[in-house]
């Protein structure tokens, strides 16, 4: 059965504790932690307390988790930011299974000039892949890369790419990003889901308007037509509401922000169950 989450980042300014309760008030069945939350990442990552909030909601598990990205690049051109962004991921990962989180999603860097990527930049993308695929052997949880938005510099933005990376690592599973896909078209989206869709581990969904990602999805044709195909393969994992909160017109509330998640759980959950 699928379940609706949402980003801990939507709450980013907010203690742990209030982002779970916020998330259960909001009527959604998970939520997809991301590691940099505030108010876990600038504490040095005080997983007790993380555990702590996920007894108190045991309904919630198992989380998926966001591995860091912020300021990090594991195909960065210089190699110490490469090593600690490779480094970050693989604590992501252990932190996920220690915790028994079903799926953490991974981003695959990018060229750090705004070009094309050239073949030194997919020879690290290659180290990052295999550093994780080492440390993912004998783990629980599945990894899951996730496409990017169609920018010069991108290393994973088409269905062929990233099928391309599933065939060759048969480890790893794939985050849809509907935003990102949606920035090109349509059709970009339903390629992923016709290319991928057996390794297909999670969605992250949300609405694009030309270079404006990650808007809501209530009411939204597209959206609905997603969803249908999402239906439509039998994808039966966690949906994720990865809305931007700075694309409104003011700073949300809690409240506020919990009324529209309701509003746009409501609009997911008439189209799949």
């Amino acid at each position: 059965m699928v379940r609706l989450a949402v980003s801990s980042m939507f709450f980013h300014e907010y203690p742990l504790g209030e982002i779970f309760d916020f998330v259960a008030e909001a009527e959604l069945d998970t939520l997809e932690f991301w590691i940099e939350t505030p108010h876990f990442w600038l504490r040095e990552q005080p997983v007790g307390e993380l555990t702590g909030c996920m007894q108190a909601h045991p309904g919630f598990s198992p989380l998926t988790i966001h591995a860091p990205i912020l300021d990090l690049n594991p195909c960065s051109i210089n190699p110490r930011v490469a090593e600690v962004s490779v480094r970050y991921t693989l604590a992501a990962l252990d932190l996920a299974e220690l915790i028994g989180a079903d799926v953490l999603t991974v981003h695959p860097g990018r060229r750090t000039a705004k070009r094309p990527p050239s073949a030194p930049d997919f020879q690290r993308f290659d180290h990052y892949i295999r550093k994780l695929g080492d440390a993912d052997r004998g783990k629980q949880v599945r990894v899951a890369i996730e496409n990017m938005e169609q920018k010069i510099n991108s290393l994973l933005c088409s269905p062929e790419a990233v099928r391309e990376v599933l065939d060759r690592e048969p480890w790893l599973w794939f985050t849809l990003d509907v935003s990102h896909a949606l920035g090109k078209s349509m059709e970009e989206v339903f390629s992923y889901i016709e290319l991928c869709d057996d390794r297909l581990a999670t969605v992250h969904i949300g609405n694009a308007d030309e270079a404006i990602m990650h808007l809501p999805v209530s009411g939204s044709p597209r959206i609905a037509a997603v969803l249908h195909r999402l239906a439509d393969t039998g994808f039966s994992g966690t949906i994720t509401l990865e809305i931007e909160d700075r694309n409104f017109d003011h700073d949300l509330s809690s409240e506020e922000k919990i009324l529209f998640l309701r509003e746009q759980a409501a609009y997911i959950r008439s189209f799949v169950s």
